[in-house]
């Protein structure tokens, strides 16, 4: 810790004193959020560190802070135009996912979002020239969020959507950070203060109001199958995250997203075939347009958009926003497939997105 005024000091006085790969190393293992403050990147830190051998030209890298923000920080207006990109493509994602199941088994929903997905997202890799072979070091990470997140995640909340409404499957899914909090408490030795602990309690009381007796039939396996599968959506979430707060990789999201989206689709096909066959397809113009969106829309252009806005805003305030994810996946819900809104619905997902959000500013505040 006594590195970090140091360091501050000769930034903020535009000097470059890192002249070795072990002074780039150190930064490297600094928060995301330091090194925001300082006007680094982590990306630009890992370039220079893979580029030169024994010295580090560090003028390049080393900004004042409000230069950089200057550069790389689009008008107010464009950072909410791509985080509200993201909240309303990942929120009708979940109403369209449930819509595809009319027409396909769920694996095969899940495999044929992500497939044509794979495809556009390794075309625009090569276009923008971030198709690049890993580092071995980020190999790990690949297998973490491809099998965890894009493969897990997406199969199970598929399976659990054809016995649970869309509207209350996005908001079980978004008690995510519910389950980070004790994860990372156990395994990362992150401080679980009274805040969060206050925060987690509410979201859990949330929880609890949607599956109590009245609100579920406790006696219809199929309900409590698909309830259990979208929590266990959720918790593969939380595993994907407390595993990438403890593995920073070395390249960028978007140097490893194709990686990531490619092991997800072999998987998922490779699950499809072996759990449900090869299906019989009643091919229609709007199943066409249901896989178009969940693959261009809810998948390539919101990691876009997930992206680019979280080069721009801070992580508290991403995570802060997407939660309008489930709000957007409610109301969705209602309007396109007129799923019903019950007062137990509505109060449980204001404690659910309350709980998070308590627990996310105390974060927030200790950080900053």
């Amino acid at each position: 810790m006594m590195r970090l005024p140091y360091l501050l000091g000769r930034i903020l006085g535009f000097q470059s004193p890192f002249g070795s790969r072990k002074d780039l190393r150190h930064l490297l293992e600094l928060d995301d959020y330091l090194l925001d403050d300082m006007g680094l990147t982590r990306s630009a830190l890992t370039a220079e560190w893979y580029r030169i051998g024994k010295r580090v030209k560090t003028s390049s890298i080393l900004v004042p802070p409000g230069k950089a923000i200057q550069k790389e920080s689009p008008s107010h207006f464009v950072s909410v135009a791509l985080m509200s990109i993201v909240i309303l493509a990942w929120g009708i994602n979940w109403s369209v996912g449930k819509a595809v199941l009319d027409y396909l088994p769920p694996v095969w929903a899940a495999a044929l979002r992500t497939i044509p997905a794979c495809l556009a997202v390794w075309v625009l890799s090569a276009l923008a020239g971030q198709a690049k072979v890993p580092a071995k070091s980020d190999i790990p990470v690949i297998f973490n969020v491809g099998l965890l997140h894009m493969a897990a995640f997406t199969v199970l909340a598929s399976i659990g959507l054809q016995y649970v409404p869309a509207g209350k499957s996005a908001v079980l899914a978004y008690t995510t950070p519910l389950w980070v909090l004790p994860a990372a408490w156990l395994f990362l030795h992150e401080t679980l203060s009274r805040q969060r602990m206050l925060g987690m309690a509410i979201g859990l009381a949330g929880l609890a109001l949607l599956l109590q007796p009245s609100a579920l039939d406790w006696h219809d396996p199929d309900i409590l199958y698909g309830h259990v599968l979208i929590l266990g959506a959720a918790l593969c979430w939380a595993i994907c995250i407390v595993y990438n707060r403890a593995h920073k990789s070395t390249a960028s999201t978007l140097q490893l997203l194709p990686w990531q989206i490619l092991l997800a689709a072999v998987v998922q096909l490779a699950l499809a075939v072996m759990l449900e066959g090869i299906p019989a397809i009643e091919w229609s113009w709007r199943l066409l347009g249901l896989l178009a969106y969940g693959s261009l829309i809810g998948t390539v252009l919101a990691y876009w958009a997930m992206n680019s806005v979280s080069r721009r805003l801070s992580a508290s305030v991403v995570s802060l926003a997407s939660l309008g994810v489930p709000v957007v996946g409610l109301s969705f819900s209602s309007l396109i497939l007129g799923e019903t809104l019950s007062t137990q619905l509505l109060f449980g997902t204001a404690l659910i997105v309350g709980g998070v959000v308590l627990a996310m500013l105390s974060r927030r505040v200790k950080q900053h």
